[in-house]
């Protein structure tokens, strides 16, 4: 993996519970890691869904190796939440390439 091609920030984010004083618990999404990435490929894809026509917007980032990433977590590139779809590893934790399709 060359550095040169790690041109774009995205910043990879994971669901946690926070405990208020009085009990009640609350969601919130956390920065693990803000890293540099390549864009591989970007598409958007319209399908009929349940509700009528949906738009899809989905991307393909190559990561330097990051463990414990999770298909939970979410990746944010540009302003938008990207969930992950799907993690391959790339030689041995050499690099990751994230799936990812706008929620």
């Amino acid at each position: 993996m060359r550095a040169g091609t790690l041109d774009r920030f995205i910043s990879i984010e994971r669901l946690t519970e926070n405990v208020a004083a009085s009990g009640a618990v609350s969601t919130t999404w956390t920065e693990i890691a803000a890293v540099r990435a390549e864009l591989v490929q970007q598409s958007e894809t319209e399908a009929l869904t349940g509700f009528g026509e949906g738009e899809t917007t989905s991307v393909i980032f190559r990561i330097r190796y990051l463990p414990g990433m999770t298909l939970a977590d979410r990746v944010i590139y540009a302003g938008s939440a990207y969930g992950l779809q799907e993690i391959a590893e790339i030689g041995r934790r050499r690099g990751l390439e994230l799936r990812a399709a706008r929620r």
